[in-house]
């Protein structure tokens, strides 16, 4: 999750085409019957809390920017993040048919807010044992 600054750089390695899924209930409602762990709940509607408000994805991934952007995931996210299996956080694989593309980048911009504000952001931070996601320093602008 925290493996770069703009949308763009997550889409390496990862489809950025996704169907539109059933969005479960807000996070309040769903915690005290759901058997889904966090890290496999679908919520496409909750933008997390930060800087971005709306993000629109482009069906063309820029080649350039997604090469930068596995540039910054080896660098700064491998350390507590595997593509295809859960480590010390979760797994980035497939994250854009679970998350909003606006979550996720409020994730990596601003983790620290999310797990204090983000229902969701707490209960990952709780299901990978208190582990919270380290704030990178990564901006917008540092990832053009």
């Amino acid at each position: 999750m925290a493996c770069g600054g703009k949308e763009e750089k997550k889409k390496e390695g990862f489809s950025v085409d996704r169907e539109k899924t059933k969005t479960e209930k807000p996070v309040e409602a769903v915690a005290a019957t759901s058997t889904v762990s966090p890290s496999e709940r679908v919520d496409l509607e909750n933008k997390g809390v930060g800087p971005i408000k709306s993000v629109t994805l482009s069906p063309d991934i820029d080649q350039a920017l997604a090469k930068k952007g596995e540039e910054v995931y080896s660098q700064m996210c491998m350390a507590c993040h595997r593509v295809d299996k859960k480590f010390i956080g979760p797994a980035p694989t497939g994250v854009l048919k679970r998350r909003s593309p606006e979550w996720v980048m409020n994730m990596i911009l601003n983790p620290e807010v999310m797990v204090k504000e983000d229902a969701l952001a707490k209960e990952l931070m709780a299901e990978f044992n208190g582990a919270p996601m380290a704030n990178q320093g990564l901006t917008e602008e540092s990832s053009s």
